[in-house]
């Protein structure tokens, strides 16, 4: 598949990082982002596979907008909370 862009870094973030660092070959490039930054550095220091992390609140269209433009995601998954 490449690159996903997961949105969140909670619970359900966390294993949704997981399982997708699990399978490289579908999986070659993983972005987490969230609006607590050390959230997705404590997620991707549990990782056996460097992972992009990015801070971004998914509420700011724009900040949005741009973090997919320039990391150009095969697949958004947001588990982020709908506020």
């Amino acid at each position: 598949m490449g690159k996903v862009l997961i949105i969140g870094a909670g619970g359900v973030g966390s294993v949704v990082v997981h399982k997708c660092a699990q399978v490289p070959e579908v999986f070659s490039e993983i972005c987490l982002a969230s609006r607590t930054l050390s959230k997705c550095e404590k997620i991707a220091n549990q990782l056996s596979r460097k992972i992009r992390i990015e801070k971004l609140d998914a509420d700011n269209v724009k900040e949005t907008v741009n973090l997919i433009k320039d990391f150009n995601p095969d697949l958004v998954i947001n588990v982020a909370l709908p506020y």
